[in-house]
């Protein structure tokens, strides 16, 4: 019988820790991204703000000059092989083709 209590004893005192730092726990919601850093509609938009929104805030992208792939192919190609963007090569190439659409020259 005092083996029964001794165990629940020490379950009980094993599992306040645990108690402890889930009552502790705390959420944050974070703001909405600024609706000015929206990204243009487009094909390749999602492709786009799925492999550069997990780096950085789109912000970066809509701030950018304007350019055509000869502008945006170096840049995307930096991202991906000097800051380590997990890009696949044909997430790559939709997201050049569509940020030199979505983000041209103006005409």
């Amino acid at each position: 019988m005092k083996m029964t209590r001794m165990g629940t004893l020490a379950v009980v005192l094993l599992l306040m820790p645990l108690a402890v730092w889930a009552a502790d726990q705390k959420s944050i919601t974070l703001p909405s991204d600024n609706a000015m850093a929206a990204l243009k509609p487009g094909a390749g938009m999602e492709v786009t703000q799925a492999n550069c929104g997990i780096c950085h805030s789109t912000d970066y992208i809509v701030r950018q000059p304007r350019g055509d792939a000869k502008q945006w192919g170096p840049e995307v190609a930096k991202m991906i092989k000097v800051f380590g963007a997990p890009v696949s090569p044909e997430n790559e190439k939709a997201i050049v083709e569509y940020l030199s659409s979505a983000y041209a020259p103006a005409k």
